[in-house]
């Protein structure tokens, strides 16, 4: 049992949620990194929602499941999530990006309940997560640790170090999450390195491994289960392709969604999109 309160809420209306947070905030800057925000939604609805165990009136409880968010500038991806979670109030949406605000555009473990570490430098998530996981199981603490990684920390030596050292260490209660959007800020993450079969590569190193539609919520959510229940003593990963700026259809087009700008009138049209394919609960 999460220790959470789901409210028979369906996930996918988590989602929208998420969306519509994400979109909330980034109208306060009128800018920012939106298209991340939107694709990733749907598997930060399945990991709040259906696969984390945490508090949300006590985001150090000792036996929470840590979420580690490598990719520092999808913090307000992750700040959407933890709102509509309870983590955070919906009062403090219009202080995105503000001085003293607790929700700096950068993750920041210091400011925010339930960052737990800072982001920005990319490529070190993964290896933090390993240090966590091996820690929890030397206190025989049963909980999960989840790091969330872009497909540009991919082409990272210090991500594949952290990768070879879970293994060593058979670290069976770390789940990486691979945000796989190929969008960097130079342009396509396929087209900066050479490429190979991304579920074959991180099984090489001797992972479990699997590659999903990430804004496909039936198929993340049997994924996490699968991470979950994997008998093996081996760490797990969960590839997840998604779209950028999903949901916004005259976003998604946008040749460069990085970072995307959008005009002062665009973001009533966003959520106006948004809200008319609001799901039920």
């Amino acid at each position: 049992m999460m220790e959470h309160d789901r409210a028979n809420v369906s996930l996918a209306r988590r989602a929208y949620a998420i969306r519509r947070n994400a979109l909330l905030m980034g109208e306060v800057q009128g800018q920012g990194y939106i298209g991340q925000a939107l694709g990733v939604a749907d598997v930060l609805a399945v990991s709040y929602f259906h696969a984390l165990n945490y508090r949300a009136d006590d985001p150090e409880w000792e036996g929470r499941d840590r979420f580690l968010l490598s990719i520092g500038h999808y913090a307000i991806a992750l700040y959407a999530a933890m709102i509509e979670a309870g983590i955070l109030p919906d009062t403090e949406i219009e202080t995105y990006g503000m001085d003293d605000s607790r929700m700096p555009m950068s993750g920041m473990a210091a400011y925010t309940p339930g960052m737990e570490i800072t982001g920005g430098s990319l490529g070190h998530g993964l290896g933090i997560a390993v240090g966590m996981a091996l820690g929890l199981k030397r206190k025989n603490n049963p909980a999960f640790v989840y790091n969330m990684l872009s497909d540009g920390e991919l082409g990272e030596g210090s991500t594949w170090e952290a990768v070879m050292s879970a293994v060593q260490w058979k670290l069976d209660n770390l789940i990486a999450i691979v945000d796989f959007n190929d969008q960097q800020a130079d342009g396509k993450t396929t087209a900066a390195l050479a490429q190979v079969p991304e579920v074959g590569r991180w099984q090489g190193f001797g992972w479990f491994a699997q590659e999903v539609d990430g804004n496909d919520m039936d198929a993340v959510v049997a994924a996490f289960d699968a991470a979950r229940a994997h008998p093996d003593p081996v760490p797990r990963v969960i590839i997840c392709q998604t779209k950028m700026c999903k949901g916004v259809p005259f976003l998604e087009d946008r040749e460069i969604t990085h970072f995307v700008r959008v005009e002062p009138d665009e973001w009533a049209r966003a959520l106006e999109i948004l809200d008319k394919g609001k799901p039920d609960d």
